[in-house]
This record gives C-alpha cells, sequence and structure tokens, in this order.
C-alpha cells in the first residue's frame, strides 16, 4: 500500500514537469492563434495577476491533499470493519483514522493562511479593497 501511494503522489508531482518539445517560433505563432481566438469568442481578457495563480496552484494542491485524507479515512474504516475484533489490526485502524483527521486539520489551516496571504498580496499588488 505504502508502495502504491509513493507511486501515485510520484506521479502527481512530476506531471507537470513533462517537458515540451517545440521550437520558439512555433510556440509564439500558435499563441498568437490562439489569442486571435479567444479574443474573438470571449472579447479581449487581460492577463491573470500573479497572486491570482499562485492561490489557483495552491487550491489545487490543497484539494489533492484532502482527497488523499478521504482515501487514507477510508481505508482506516475498511481496515477496521475488517479486523474481526483483532486488536491489533483495530489499533492500526484507529491510528490511521486519528492520524488522518489530524492531516485534515493541518490542511484546513494551512488553507486559511494561504488564503489570507493570497488574499493579501491580491489586495497590495492591485490597490483594491
Amino acid at each position: 500500500m505504502k508502495y502504491f501511494i509513493f507511486v501515485i503522489c510520484l506521479s502527481v508531482l512530476l506531471l507537470p514537469v513533462m517537458p515540451v518539445v517545440a521550437q520558439n517560433s512555433v510556440l509564439k505563432e500558435a499563441a498568437t492563434l490562439l489569442n486571435n481566438v479567444g479574443e474573438a469568442a470571449y472579447g479581449v481578457k487581460e492577463a491573470p495577476k500573479l497572486p491570482a495563480v499562485v492561490g489557483k496552484i495552491i487550491n489545487i494542491f490543497l484539494s489533492i491533499l484532502g482527497i488523499l485524507f478521504v482515501v487514507l479515512l477510508v481505508y482506516g474504516g475498511y481496515l477496521w470493519m475488517t479486523s474481526y475484533g483483532d486488536e491489533k489490526k483495530v489499533t492500526k485502524a484507529k491510528s490511521l483514522i486519528t492520524d488522518a483527521t489530524i492531516g485534515l486539520i493541518i490542511i484546513l489551516i494551512a488553507y486559511a493562511v494561504a488564503s489570507f496571504v493570497v488574499t493579501s498580496l491580491e489586495t497590495a499588488t492591485t490597490g483594491a479593497t
């Protein structure tokens, strides 16, 4: 199970790092064409600000951690239900559920801090209140 979780975490972390093989002029031409199509379809939109992009990345990362919490909680419940009264398995399941709950609390605190920091950065850089 640890190997499976390790492989999933590793593939999620390496997914954004996959290299793009293309020439610079082709990328610029493609970007220009896509911008023209976007402007024709939706009108001119300004590029998103850096704090907003960072906030979205943090939210995605914390969402993945939340999904991992649910998986660990279900796995802990499964272990408990299939323990058949074996005290060792019940203790392991309780420990897993407790650790997952503590992890959820840490995730919620991290979300609150990240939300505050990103909002403060956005307010400071744009001047909006």
